[in-house]
């Protein structure tokens, strides 16, 4: 079993701080990011301040997973879609709880580039990824993302699939879907969202 990495510095201010506790004592800001809505409104340079804080750290435990799911979103802000499906997929290791480390490993996988550009393995791994993801917790979001696969890759080239893509986007809609889930979706992703979605 790998060590745990018990302090760093606060990527915020860099006070010590302990990798449990949810923000810093100091400057309030979080310690280890859990969601990419964390990052996703971040300045580009306290990203990269969050990186290296998170990279240091990792030096001393690489196998951390939450350290490797943190430094992962922070990568996939600064769209270093191989670094972050890297960290990404360290933290899937023995981790079948987090659902977002599957969804985001997915979104790095297409490299902010639409679906219908990539060969077939690249889309079979994709959906690998958000099938574990909606096992995990079935989402909206999920299920949209996967609406977006099943028509931008597989109607948009005539391929038969099951589920359909408007199968996958009425089964986002039961599960609940935001608009605001969506244009982040499209936004991290880099592309145009279809007409159709």
């Amino acid at each position: 079993m790998a060590s745990q990495v018990v302090e760093m510095n606060c990527p915020g201010c860099g006070a010590r701080v302990a990798i449990g506790m949810k923000t810093c004592d100091w400057c309030k800001k979080p310690i280890v990011i859990t969601t990419f809505n964390s990052v996703f409104s971040m300045p580009m340079p306290e990203v990269n301040k969050y990186a290296g804080a998170y990279r240091k750290a990792l030096s001393e435990d690489p196998d951390n997973m939450e350290l490797n799911n943190s430094i992962a979103m922070c990568f996939l802000k600064l769209k270093m879609y191989d670094k972050a499906l890297t960290a990404f997929e360290k933290a899937m290791v023995d981790n079948f709880e987090n659902s977002e480390t599957f969804f985001y490993a997915a979104v790095c996988l297409l490299q902010g580039k639409k679906a219908y550009l990539h060969q077939r393995p690249t889309i079979d791994k994709v959906q690998e990824y958000i099938n574990a993801a909606l096992m995990i917790e079935p989402r909206g979001i999920y299920y949209y993302f996967l609406a977006y696969i099943k028509y931008d890759y597989f109607a948009r080239k005539f391929f038969r699939t099951s589920p359909t893509y408007q199968e996958a986007l009425d089964m986002a809609n039961d599960a609940g879907l935001s608009e605001a889930d969506i244009e982040q979706l499209y936004s991290i992703l880099g592309v145009a969202r279809p007409e159709c979605l």
